[in-house]
């Protein structure tokens, strides 16, 4: 069994912007098909547009709202939203200026920062 207390992960920001919460990957237990991470974009801020050419993610919002664009479509997301992000598609989320985004992200495979692509 693998167990891993949120505040025991060591907050880091990723390549796309966003305060990311490394919960159970490769590098804390023997994960072999999927990650699970926290993410955290503050008030008016958003990601770098960018893909991944194998992960597929799913996006779970904990807390906030703000504007989720995902191939080129944009729809309004908020706290207790589910976004499916296909391999290979182009994403980018903005957090209101009202406050910060907080999110679950599941990756399979695995979360892999030489799988992250921008323009």
């Amino acid at each position: 069994m693998e167990i891993r207390a949120r505040d025991a992960a060591v907050p880091f920001t990723t390549v796309d912007g966003s305060t990311i919460r490394s919960l159970l990957d490769r590098t804390t237990a023997p994960v072999a098909h999927q990650s699970l991470a926290e993410a955290t974009i503050e008030a008016g801020a958003a990601t770098i547009r960018h893909y991944h050419r194998a992960a597929e993610e799913i996006y779970y919002l904990v807390e906030g709202s703000g504007t989720m664009e995902v191939d080129g479509v944009t729809a309004r997301v908020t706290a207790g939203d589910a976004v499916l992000i296909p391999p290979g598609a182009w994403h980018r989320l903005e957090a209101d200026a009202s406050g910060p985004v907080r999110l679950l992200c599941c990756c399979s495979p695995p979360y892999a920062h030489e799988d992250t692509f921008f323009a």
